[in-house]
């Protein structure tokens, strides 16, 4: 199984991460951290790596709704949302929460069904 809900896109990375700020704006996501995967493994270890980014997103009513749900569901949060480089093109991933242990829980399955609908409607606007 393929972690995430996945798309190739025909533009390229800078192209790709432009434009995936802004659906994620569009559909309430701020974000939180971002990590230069590149970036670190370079100052880390000293080795090259392609351009590989990882966003968390938050959308902040709908994280407040898990929360007060169970407040170990943190663990989980922000969400996940990557764009790396692959030869000309981007690929854009992001967690998908009917894959983790939110979709488990009755009581956190709804929310997990409509983070999932929203980052969904992220990548059908790249």
């Amino acid at each position: 199984m393929t972690p995430g809900i996945r798309k190739t896109l025909e533009i390229g990375y800078d192209a790709a991460l432009a434009k995936l700020l802004d659906a994620l704006r569009s559909e309430g996501f701020g974000v939180l951290t971002e990590i230069d995967v590149r970036d670190t493994l370079r100052a880390k270890l000293g080795v090259e790596f392609r351009r590989y980014k990882i966003l968390g997103a938050c959308n902040p009513p709908l994280a407040h709704r898990a929360l007060e749900t169970e407040l170990g569901i943190g663990v989980m949060l922000p969400c996940n949302v990557i764009v790396y480089e692959e030869g000309d093109h981007a690929i854009v991933t992001a967690v998908d929460p009917m894959q983790t242990v939110a979709a488990q829980d009755e009581r956190l399955r709804p929310i997990a069904e409509e983070v999932r609908a929203k980052l969904a409607r992220v990548l059908d606007r790249l």
